[in-house]
């Protein structure tokens, strides 16, 4: 069941500007203003170059627009220094990424625990556990990435994104990487992570049938937001995407 109602925003870009390097020809942002709520599970889509991977690593901190500004749970990232910008992300950010990012070395629960120690703080093992059991990876904890799946893996990383307790997952095509079975089971604990958590979930694609889990679709086009789609089915997402980029 869809979570629904009144949220305030977790993430909020005001007029960003991102430049590529060298500062020549369109700018990889120009000039985004979009928020992104508690509870809520966002798709952005666009065609290559659109700008769809800067405004993920502006929004989660981890590139500095050249304009504009971005607010973390209320708090403006660009009066932050590091380390308290790094300090920030691991306190209210968790990232799933298309290659999954996890260190090999370690195990499946020395993988999930990482982020909160780096962070300094004390992990809470009882509900990464939970975590753990929910992703459906319970008797796996002592198993190394490489004896996993691909979707699998991808189960760690997000129960690694979760165990921490975000506000916000960043998901840049956390599907692309996997079969079409594996995928639905990520964005269906994408989907339970939004609806039983309320974590706010901003998932980068390129796919209509990801999209579609999503509360709310937004489309980017020559580094701006061109579109948005609420409550988004296969069908729309794809028609939509069509559009933008005949445009």
């Amino acid at each position: 069941m869809r979570n629904h109602g009144a949220r305030g925003p977790v993430v909020e870009l005001v007029d960003v500007v991102r430049r590529y390097a060298g500062g020549s020809g369109t700018p990889a942002l120009a000039g985004v203003t979009v928020a992104f709520a508690a509870g809520t599970f966002n798709a952005v889509m666009g065609p290559s170059g659109s700008g769809k991977s800067t405004l993920l690593q502006c929004a989660a901190g981890l590139d500095r627009p050249d304009g504009g500004q971005v607010r973390l749970a209320g708090q403006e990232l660009g009066t932050l220094r590091e380390p308290k910008l790094t300090q920030a992300r691991r306190r209210r950010v968790g990232f799933v990424f298309q290659s999954y990012n996890l260190m090999e070395s370690l195990s499946v629960w020395q993988n999930v625990l990482l982020p909160q120690r780096l962070a300094g703080t004390r992990p809470d093992r009882a509900w990464a556990r939970e975590v753990l059991h929910r992703v459906g990876l319970a008797g796996r904890e002592d198993d190394r990435p490489g004896q996993l799946s691909g979707g699998q893996r991808q189960r760690v990383a997000l129960a690694r994104a979760l165990a921490a307790r975000p506000e916000v997952i960043f998901a840049d095509e956390p599907t692309g990487a996997l079969d079409l079975g594996a995928g639905r089971e990520v964005l269906a604990l994408l989907r339970e992570a939004v609806d039983d958590l309320r974590t706010a979930v901003v998932m980068v694609t390129h796919d209509p049938a990801a999209a579609a889990w999503a509360d709310r679709v937004v489309f980017l086009a020559d580094g701006r937001v061109v579109s948005e789609l609420a409550q988004p089915t296969v069908e729309t997402v794809a028609a939509r995407m069509t559009a933008v980029t005949a445009a």
